[in-house]
């Protein structure tokens, strides 16, 4: 039968200390390289993406990344406790450490799994949303950041309405008289210039097959993929030190005894 005290004496029959088991744990935390890594993918996420996330009806996408911002900053924070308890060699120092290790594998493991079920319903979510969003918003009073937004779209992905420029036909902002004899946007031209939009012949707009809502969901997909994998990836690394940390405490509870 498994027991955690004969093996606690063994290792210090050995001249093991906990000291080497903290700084083992301490190591795979900071050394592995493990919170840039995390903190890297979020923060790249949210400053490369952040104008099309207003395109989006659910923070879904947006939360996964905050919560790989929050689990790479506890990382770095967790290695430096982890020094602080071979340092004080403290069960108050242990438990706190192995605490916080479950804690940043919990969140690690949240932030991955939300984002791999984000991924299995985005094509749908932008089928119901997207039209609606860019249609009636466009260029609308109070609606700059998702004007900017679709501008953005429009021009990186070389696309012209949700499904096609079609689209535009009907929306609040080409049917009012601000838009001046649109019928797309300025930036649904190849080279863009005032009024530009007048015209949706082929030579002067983007015609791209499937439409923005095509390119925008291959790239939201492809990134909600990169965050899935580096919160799954990394939560599967911390068990190494979360469980040397288990049982250095339990170590710690034994030395206490004999």
């Amino acid at each position: 039968m498994f027991d955690i005290s004969c093996i606690a004496e063994k290792f210090c029959n050995r001249g093991i200390t906990l000291r080497s088991y903290i700084c083992s744990s301490s190591a795979c935390c900071l050394g592995a390289g493990a919170w840039p890594a995390v903190m890297g993918v979020g923060i790249w996420t949210l400053i490369d993406k952040s104008d099309y996330l207003s395109l989006l009806a659910s923070s879904t996408f947006a939360v996964s990344a905050y919560i790989l911002i929050l689990a790479g900053a506890l990382v770095m924070v967790t290695g430096f406790l982890g020094c602080c308890a071979v340092i004080r060699e403290q069960r108050s120092c242990l438990s706190t450490y192995f605490c916080c290790l479950l804690l940043i594998f919990l969140i690690e493991l949240v932030a991955g799994v939300l984002a791999y079920v984000y991924y299995q319903r985005l094509s749908e979510e932008l089928k119901q949303h997207l039209n609606e969003t860019m249609t009636e918003n466009y260029a609308q009073p109070g609606k700059e950041a998702i004007t900017l937004a679709v501008d953005r779209l429009q021009q990186d992905f070389k696309c012209c309405g949700s499904n096609n420029s079609l689209d535009w036909l009907q929306s609040v902002y080409m049917t009012s008289a601000v838009s001046e004899g649109r019928v797309v946007p300025d930036s649904c031209c190849k080279t863009i210039t005032t009024l530009c939009g007048r015209r949706d012949h082929p030579s002067n707009i983007y015609k791209t097959e499937g439409g923005c809502i095509t390119k925008l969901e291959q790239f939201l997909a492809d990134h909600l993929l990169i965050i899935g994998a580096v919160g799954i990836g990394v939560a599967c690394l911390q068990v190494g030190p979360l469980t040397l940390s288990k049982c250095a405490l339990y170590i710690s509870i034994f030395e206490t005894h004999v």
